[in-house]
């Protein structure tokens, strides 16, 4: 081979060129010749994210912007990331920023560990971060109405605010200096126990008294809770047919003499009212009644004047009267 210019200047191209790759590679354009796998993120602004931005998970670099592109009414940013990065279907990315004058960034989060990864050319989660700009404007707002109250604070027209008040004081210095001195005075009785408000903070004897009440209905409410337990123990144990109660209410043989007893008595009742039987007679018999009602009357007749007869003449009076 000749050292010929041409050689010479084949030579220099290609180191000329060798550099540049290498210069690429610092800066990151040999990042489209690494073998990694590609997202994509749907925004609503990028707010001057660049492509070549990196991208980031907990501020480290793990890859870089691809491709920024419209779609419809949203942006999709495509993002080459290394091999072994792993993206979950659960982790959100993020457009920041490392200053106010720093350079935007697209910060992903890790996800939760039981999600499942992203394939290639999947879409990851996004959030909107504030428009800083809009920021800076909201911030401007605040400042000019700060700025637009101070000076309605300064000169005449904080006098004229004040004015009124001032001259209020003025005119009810004395009313005032008296009430004050009052509220003192009622002040410094309270605190040495003096009348109503001060025994009441102070007296002993009416933090005792309450302290009984409470202790004493502390106590009715345990004896209630205790009464309560044992009526509630009484119930159960009726409930379980225990004691004369229990078996009254859960023996069915009881039940059911009793029920044939009111059977057999509502039988009776209805024969009385029948007029069979004796009894049923003796209530129903029109004939016995008045043959009562006449003997009755007779031995009402025998009875009479007899203050003055002897026993023996009441005796045969009586006989011969009834009979």
């Amino acid at each position: 081979m000749k050292n010929s210019l041409e050689t010479r200047i084949g030579i220099f191209v290609a180191l000329v060129m060798l550099a540049a790759v290498f210069i690429l590679d610092i800066v990151g354009g040999a990042e489209k010749f690494t073998r990694g796998h590609r997202l994509h993120a749907l925004f609503t602004n990028v707010q001057d994210l660049k492509v070549g931005d990196r991208v980031k998970m907990a501020g480290v670099e793990v890859g870089k912007v691809e491709n920024i592109q419209l779609e419809g009414n949203r942006v999709n940013v495509t993002m080459k990331l290394r091999r072994e990065t792993e993206v979950r279907t659960d982790s959100i990315a993020i457009i920041k920023f490392t200053g106010l004058m720093g350079q935007n960034y697209v910060s992903i989060d890790f996800g939760s560990g039981s999600a499942p990864l992203l394939e290639n050319n999947q879409i990851v989660g996004t959030r909107e971060q504030p428009d800083l700009s809009a920021v800076m404007a909201k911030l401007d707002s605040v400042a000019t109405g700060v700025e637009n109250l101070t000076k309605s604070f300064t000169g005449d027209k904080i006098d004229n605010l004040l004015g009124p008040f001032t001259d209020f004081l003025k005119a009810n210095r004395e009313p005032l200096t008296a009430t004050i001195a009052n509220m003192r005075s009622i002040s410094t009785q309270i605190s040495q126990g003096q009348g109503t408000v001060g025994r009441l903070i102070y007296d002993d004897a009416l933090y005792n008294s309450a302290l009984a009440t409470v202790t004493n209905l502390q106590r009715a409410g345990d004896e209630a809770k205790l009464a309560i337990a044992d009526a509630r123990k009484v119930l159960d144990q009726v409930n379980a047919g225990h004691g004369t109660v229990g078996k009254l209410v859960k023996d069915e043989a009881l039940y059911n003499e009793t029920t044939a007893s009111m059977t057999n008595l509502k039988e009776i009742l209805q024969k009385i009212n029948q007029g069979q039987g004796s009894v049923g007679k003796l209530v129903n018999d029109q004939e016995f009644y008045r043959n009562a009602k006449l003997s009755l009357q007779k031995l009402d007749k025998a009875t009479d004047g007899l203050e003055d007869e002897g026993p023996l003449s009441v005796l045969g009076i009586a006989v011969q009267h009834l009979f």
